[in-house]
Parts: C-alpha cells; structure tokens; sequence
C-alpha cells in the first residue's frame, strides 16, 4: 500500500514540478549567471541529475519525511541550510572530471566580489554588478600636427622676443640663418627655403608674427623634422617631393659650406655637384623609382641625418651619404672618361670600356634595352648622366637593396620574377668564353651553378628570388661571376688588398671603399699630370677640386 502510495507521489510530483530556478541549483562549480544565460542546457543537466540513482533515494527520502509529518528542515531564506543540504547532494560532475577554474586572485575576482557585496546569494548578479563608466578619450590626431603645450609655446616665444628684439620692422634673408637652426633645429642651409615659404608676398623681410604663424600656430614646431623638411621643400598643390624641389637648398649649401668654398669660381661644378647629390637622393631614398619622393619614403630613409652631418661637420668629404665631395669626383670622372666626345652622352661601345673591359656585352645590352630603368635621356641609344650615376651606383654597390633589384632586372629575362638555371647559364657563357680567351682555366657552369646556389641558399634550389638575393650577404658577388670578369677574378683568387680595406673599416659601404681607391687613384694621375705640364704647384690638397 505504501510502495502504491509513493509511485503515486512520484508521479505528482513529476508532474507538478516548477520552472527551474537556476539559482537553486546551487553548484559552486559555476556561476549563476552563467547558468542563467544557458537555462535549456542547465534543464538537460538537471534532468540528468534527477535520473541519478542517489538523486533518487534523496528525494524519496525527503518525500517519506513529508508524509511522516517531519521538518524538512529546509528554508528559502537559509541559504547556509541549502549549502549544507547541497553538500550532501551528489554532484552533477563525475569524480576528478570537474574542469579546473584558471588561476586568480581572489582579491579581484568578480565572483567572489558579488558575494560580498549582494545581500543574499540568490540575488540576479546583474544586479551587482556597476554600470560602465564613459571614459572620454583625448584627442590624438591632428591634421596640421599636435599644437604645441603652454611650455614649450612658452619657451619659443621667449627665444624669439630675443631674436626678433632688434629687428622690430622684421629679419632680412641673411640674419634669419639663426632662426633656422637656433629655434627651428633645422640645417642652416634651409634658412632660405624657410625664410620664402614664410615671405609669401616677397616684401623681403619676415616679422615676428609672420613666423608665429608658420612656425607656431600652424603646428610645424611639434611635427617630427622630416615632415617639418618635407613641408618647406614641397610644392603647394602636390604630395610628393621632385628633384627640383632640392635645388634651392642645395644651392645654399654650395654658397656657404666652408668645405666647398673652392667651388665658387667655377659655377659650373657647383650645378654638377647639386645634380649628383639630387640623383644619388633619390637613388637610395626614393625606393618606388618614381621620381616622386613621399613623406613616407622621406622618413623610412637616411637623409634627415645626412643633411644634419653636413651642417655640423666642416670637412665635406667626412659627409659619406650623398655629399662627399669626393664621391662627387669619383662618379663625374668615371662619366667624363667614358664620354670621348664630351657630349655629355654616352652609349652601348663607351659603356663596354667601363671597369677596363670588365662588363658583359650582354649585361650591357640589357642596360641600354632600359630593363632595370628607364633612361632619362632623350637621345636614343644614349645614356645620359643620371643614367649613368643610376648605373656606378648600381655596379659599385652590390649589397644595396636598389642595387640588387636593378641587376635582378638585368638578368631575369622573361620578367617572371624567378632567375632560372637557363637564365644564368645564359649570362655566364660570355664569362666562360672570355675567361678562355684569357688563358685563364674556364670554371664549367654546373659548378658555378652549384657556388652560386650555396652563396645565396634559396628556398628552392630550383629558382631564385629577389627575396634570397635580399637575404644573402654573396648576392653581389654571385651577379659579379655571371657578368664581371674583373671582379669574379678577384673573389675567386681572394684579392688580398680588398681583404684587407674591407677589414680596416667595417662601417665603410662597397661604394665608400670604391669612391676612396679610385679618388686616390685619379688625384695621382692628376698629380703626374701637373708634374709633367710643367706646374710649379704639386696638388696635394685633399679637398681642392682638379678642374
């Protein structure tokens, strides 16, 4: 009777069961919100547990006391009580299978700080937890630059009250140098272009308020100098700097740089000088081959800091990137040697001369069909000077990143962007023939296949990319075995005097080493040639021009 009496209970109470209240489940395992927000998946658990065999003497148990008359003992308001009575109850999570919560510290932990702070555990956890507090984000971009704070607009003004305290009326070009490089910290050799780019109207003077303008209310003191550089030499309507756009500090630096003070009675040197410096500019800075020179390549490059050497340093030659007078030299002479008819134009018979005989007709073809660049001569089949300068600077620096994609060019016949076995057995015939013709012992390809491939580990030892040249440091000696007989002579013999330069000054690029022998080599010549005309003077000056 009794047993019939409890089925039938059970069946009531199947029956007669509420909405599940997460909240009661009381796991400690996991968190009511999170049984909150997964109340299909908490019922399927709950039903699981209910199916357990002790879930199931449990309840029975609880449902016999009830019939009994006895106290369950069990109190909404308890929660300490449903802790208890919850221990006891078995857990919805095998033994050793619960997941291990990850490690925190209980001071900050937002479970345990809703416990403290709710006055009963059964509480909505959204209820505790604090509204978002807006934050306000301060500005940070500013399209004509961040202005500049109180101290340092402060600080300015104070330096310029000084400068411009004798010139109430304003300062003239030749007084403004100071300004340049005292408050702006720029190369006193932009004090022209900065004194123009202020003086718009040309009246010849620039007040005080004139450059507050420029200088401090249109944000240019808090730019970074290469932006600052690159906003004064810029033309108005366009984005990009042209080679034009250097003329007029360059032109202040011939005029006022004590190194080349000696250039002055020959003008005509001092434009050659200003166009090698602008071309070997855009040589390494320009990287997209343009002639459009970006803000972002301005800044990625080394020139900001090549022009600041050039302002603080007297002896122009100690000035490697871009202004060396010597290099100069060296590149100008190369040129005017080649160049028999002296009509500033040379072509594919006067190029083969270059390095004594050292080239390959057929890398030479390759230049003058214009694959690695395009000549800027208007002549055709003729090579100008920016051509050329493009070309020496190629060939004597084969470790630079231009130099490697002008010659990668040359050699990748199809265009596919992979040198091939067939591509470089092309080149190297030449190399092969002539190394014959010289009594030398002709190396066979397939072994020069074999160093080549070991110099610079491609990733697929069946083609190399511009990517493994860029990654090796043999890139320029393995172009210089497939097309220049002179220098492949040397690596392969170990010329013990390029071992030797190379070692007494690491910092020295290939193209220093090449500009200090051969600046060496044509001051001797010139020497002999004083000598022999007869000249009571023997040139032995270091920075005085042969012209």
């Amino acid at each position: 009777m009794n047993d019939n009496k409890m089925a039938d209970t059970d069946v009531v109470v199947a029956e007669s069961l509420p909405a599940l209240d997460t909240e009661m489940l009381q796991l400690s395992e996991v968190s009511p919100f999170a049984l909150s927000s997964n109340v299909g998946f908490v019922q399927r658990i709950f039903d699981q547990w209910l199916s357990l065999p002790d879930t199931d003497r449990l309840v029975k148990s609880f449902l016999h006391d009830a019939n009994a008359g006895l106290s369950l003992n069990v109190s909404s308001n308890s929660s300490s009580t449903i802790s208890a009575a919850g221990n006891s109850m078995p857990s919805m999570f095998p033994a050793g299978s619960t997941p291990p919560l990850s490690p925190r510290s209980t001071s900050g932990s937002p479970r345990v700080m809703r416990q403290r702070v709710g006055p009963s555990n059964f509480g909505s956890p959204l209820k505790v937890v604090s509204k978002p507090v807006k934050e306000s984000i301060p500005q940070f971009y500013f399209q004509n630059g961040c202005p500049p704070s109180k101290e340092i607009k402060e600080k300015c003004l104070s330096k310029l009250n000084q400068f411009f305290y004798a010139y109430p009326e304003g300062l003239k070009i030749h007084a403004f140098k100071l300004v340049t490089r005292e408050i702006c910290k720029l190369p006193s050799f932009f004090s022209t272009a900065l004194f123009r780019k202020i003086d718009i109207n040309e009246i010849g003077v620039v007040t005080r308020d004139a450059f507050l303008d420029y200088w401090v209310y249109s944000n240019m003191m808090t730019m970074d100098t290469a932006s600052q550089v690159f906003g004064i030499l810029k033309q108005p309507d366009l984005n990009y700097l042209t080679q034009e756009d250097f003329k007029p500090v360059l032109r202040e630096l011939l005029s006022s740089h004590p190194g080349l003070e000696f250039l002055q009675s020959t003008p005509e040197f001092q434009e050659r000088y200003a166009e090698t410096i602008t071309y070997r500019i855009f040589y390494y800075v320009n990287r997209s081959g343009n002639g459009h020179l970006t803000l972002r390549e301005l800044k990625r490059g080394n020139l900001i800091d090549a022009m600041r050497h050039a302002d603080e340093e007297e002896d122009i030659n100690k000035v490697l990137r871009y202004f060396s007078y010597e290099h100069f030299y060296v590149i100008y002479c190369k040129f005017w040697e080649l160049d028999t008819d002296h009509d500033f134009l040379i072509d594919k018979e006067n190029l083969i001369n270059y390095g004594n005989h050292a080239l390959t007709y057929r890398i030479v073809d390759r230049i003058f069909a214009q694959v690695p660049r395009k000549f800027t001569s208007k002549v055709e089949r003729k090579m100008g000077y920016e051509d050329f300068v493009y070309f020496i600077l190629s060939e004597e620096d084969k470790s630079s990143e231009h130099s490697l994609e002008y010659w990668f060019k040359c050699i990748d016949l199809d265009g596919n962007g992979v040198l091939t076995r067939n591509e470089l057995q092309y080149f190297y015939e030449e190399q092969f023939h002539r190394m014959g013709c010289m009594a030398q012992e002709p190396v066979l390809f397939e072994d020069i296949l074999c160093q080549i491939i070991d110099m610079i580990g491609p990733e697929n030892e069946s083609y190399i990319t511009l990517k493994d040249l860029k990654g090796s440091k043999l890139s320029g000696s393995a172009f210089n075995i497939l097309f220049n007989l002179n220098k492949f002579m040397a690596f392969d013999t170990h010329d013990p005097f390029l071992i030797q330069q190379e070692r007494e000054n690491l910092t020295l690029t290939e193209w220093d080493r090449f500009a200090q022998r051969e600046y060496i080599r044509l001051s001797m010549e010139e020497d002999v040639e004083d000598i022999s005309n007869g000249s009571a003077e023997v040139w032995d000056e270091s920075l005085e021009a042969p012209f």
